[in-house]
């Protein structure tokens, strides 16, 4: 954050703001919370905050401003750790880092009624993550109708979701790096220092139908083909369309046997049904359920349970956790 915020340039008599705002903002309180005299005030106690060549940090005394400063009603001669400490003071800073876990974890849209209680034991805590993941996953609420299947898979989760609920076993796990910048995202290159937007930006023309070709290819040992955005990190604009064009050839193996255990004792005409539960966390529609179990009538019974498992990762309710 010290290099990507500019805190290098952050010297005393010429403070830079971008880290001292972006810690409150991003990070902490949240807008609404802080003055612009307070982030003028802690960019100040920043001051002198940087980094060596090997990106570890170093503290420049000579930079440092270490005059009185008056940050969220209080005075000192603060430093950044003071201005931390006052920060995580405040309780809304709990109320903060436990809403942008909820809407992480749980749901898009905020309840306040689940996480005022949790951002309370959360401040009391001293800001104990653990324990505050702990009660929200042990909540009650957690596994309301509601807050089951109503967010979108990050890249990252989808990928890795296939791979763990399947056992899919790649000869070659390198074009998963292909795979991420081809739905947005390039996993520890985030676009900003604020990370992925998530929720329904991970979902746009292009990224949907990729998602739902993905377990085909990953299954049919198929070659990859897909024209990168331009806006992707380390690509320029210039690049030519066939240029930013990946193409790779995957080769895995897909363990369903512990699937066809499961499935075994269950009549045919129910396991696609049986099946969708097991993968799905969204309800599956009934058109896409007989849609499903067409398909899977018409192929020999060798390959219908592959037919089948492909044919539920490939609907729009496996992008939803």
């Amino acid at each position: 954050m010290l290099q990507f915020l500019n805190n290098q340039q952050n010297r005393k008599q010429r403070p830079n703001e971008n880290f001292a705002r972006e810690v409150m903002e991003l990070f902490t309180m949240g807008r609404g919370n802080y003055t612009e005299q307070d982030v003028k005030e802690a960019a100040r106690a920043f001051t002198g905050w940087t980094s060596d060549e090997s990106y570890q940090f170093v503290f420049r005394e000579k930079q440092h401003d270490a005059g009185p400063k008056t940050f969220l009603g209080r005075t000192g001669n603060f430093g950044g750790e003071d201005i931390l400490n006052i920060i995580l003071a405040q309780l809304q800073t709990a109320e903060f880092i436990t809403t942008k876990l909820y809407r992480f974890f749980v749901n898009d849209t905020p309840n306040s009624a689940h996480i005022r209680p949790l951002a309370q034991a959360f401040y009391k805590s001293q800001y104990d993550i653990s324990a505050l993941l702990e009660e929200l996953f042990s909540a009650d609420w957690f596994y309301d109708a509601v807050n089951v299947g109503n967010r979108i898979k990050s890249p990252i989760e989808l990928l890795a979701g296939i791979k763990r609920t399947l056992g899919v076993q790649m000869e070659d796990p390198k074009p998963l790096i292909g795979y991420e910048k081809a739905l947005g995202q390039t996993l520890f290159e985030p676009p900003n220092v604020a990370g992925w937007p998530g929720g329904r930006n991970w979902i746009d023309s292009s990224s949907l139908l990729l998602r739902l070709q993905l377990p085909q290819v990953l299954f049919k040992n198929a070659q990859f083909n897909v024209a990168l955005k331009e806006d992707e990190n380390d690509i320029l604009p210039s690049v030519t369309k066939a240029d930013r064009t990946f193409r790779q050839q995957i080769k895995t193996h897909v363990e369903l046997q512990p699937i066809a255990d499961f499935l075994a004792k269950i009549p045919e005409e129910q396991q696609a049904a049986k099946l969708g539960e097991f993968l799905l966390q969204a309800p599956i529609r009934p058109e896409n359920l007989a849609l499903v179990q067409q398909t899977a009538a018409k192929v020999p019974p060798e390959i219908r349970l592959k037919t089948m498992v492909t044919s539920l990762l490939s609907l729009p309710e496996y992008q939803l956790m």
